[in-house]
């Protein structure tokens, strides 16, 4: 989820800390829970300090280790150790429990976007991704919003105000369950021998991305007023791993990012009068005729790289840009 919805997540889960006895009879207790869960719900993604080296080490180890089960378990406990230096009177146990449910929400809630976590690291590195809910969803975050509101404004009980808030939730996320599941059904009888099918939810309730994998060819759709509208499709080629400019490139730091967090992209290879330029296109995002997340590599006729990228961009002409110095 985006950085607003962790934080009203947080402040929610400080507020239903208040129904826990203990925390409830001590303000100190009450104070340190609610900060623990609020930095708890963030702190997962201190990773996105990696962009500041690059954007393929930001790509590869972003939802990485730092949303695993190790890092769960040390979040928390470097969380809770920090906070109890401070105010050491907190109750130790109590605060522990809220903020490792804080953390925990963090990457549990973060599995349900198309990016997805390794949330299952050390045991396996496969990414995680439920393909249900929007990065940033204005259904979830309005509902977090308007129950912090009413909690804070004390018009109801605590127990009223979570039960409904949390039962509202739980609903919308079977909703959207069930949504792509009738989504993905519809996929296999409209077209044959689907072999995957990667869901992107927009931030409309019924407007879905999709980026459909057959035997033949990659199909670039999209799923709204109960129909599916095809907007692309490409033939589905082998990579050219005989071709010496393909071979170094996929050993680039910017292609091995892209494809180890990329399940479905196509590659393009040009050759022009003094370089050869290959692209790979994830076909998950796409966006007014354009596909942003791309990673592009060019080298001169000796093999040696002279421009590279990988992220996102929305135009050709900034791509362009950010690949240079291109030998034009």
């Amino acid at each position: 989820m985006d950085t607003g919805t962790h934080l009203v997540m947080g402040i929610a889960l400080g507020g239903l800390a208040t129904l826990d006895p203990v925390v409830a009879s001590s303000p100190l207790t009450a104070q340190t829970v609610l900060i623990a869960t609020i930095i708890g719900s963030q702190i997962p993604d201190i990773d996105t300090v990696l962009k500041l080296k690059n954007n393929a080490t930001y790509i590869k180890h972003h939802r990485g280790i730092t949303h695993s089960l190790f890092a769960l378990v040390l979040w928390t406990l470097l969380l809770t150790g920090t906070l109890l230096a401070i105010w050491p009177q907190t109750d130790a146990l109590h605060l522990l429990l809220w903020t490792g449910l804080a953390v925990g929400l963090h990457v549990f809630v973060d599995i349900f976007n198309a990016y997805g976590t390794q949330a299952l690291r050390p045991f396996t590195k496969k990414w995680i991704a439920l393909g249900m809910i929007n990065t940033f969803d204005p259904v979830i975050f309005t509902v977090h919003l308007a129950g912090i509101a009413v909690w804070v404004s004390g018009w109801y009980p605590p127990q009223v105000v979570f039960s409904t808030m949390y039962g509202l939730l739980i609903f919308y996320y079977v909703y959207r369950y069930l949504q792509k599941r009738t989504l993905v059904r519809k996929v296999h009888q409209r077209f044959t021998d689907v072999l995957d099918v990667n869901v992107s939810p927009s931030m409309r309730v019924n407007l879905w991305h999709l980026a459909i994998t057959t035997k033949h060819e990659h199909i670039v759709a999209k799923y709204s007023d109960h129909s599916i509208k095809v907007l692309d499709s490409f033939a589905r080629k082998p990579l050219p791993k005989e071709n010496e400019y393909f071979t170094k490139a996929l050993e680039h730091p910017d292609v091995v990012s892209f494809r180890s967090f990329s399940p479905v992209y196509r590659w393009e290879l040009r050759k022009y009068q003094t370089y050869y330029e290959i692209r790979f296109i994830d076909l998950r995002y796409w966006s007014k005729g354009h596909y942003p997340f791309v990673a592009m590599v060019c080298f001169d006729q000796d093999k040696n790289c002279v421009g590279s990228f990988t992220g996102w961009v929305f135009s050709e002409k900034k791509l362009q840009k950010k690949v240079s110095p291109l030998p034009f």
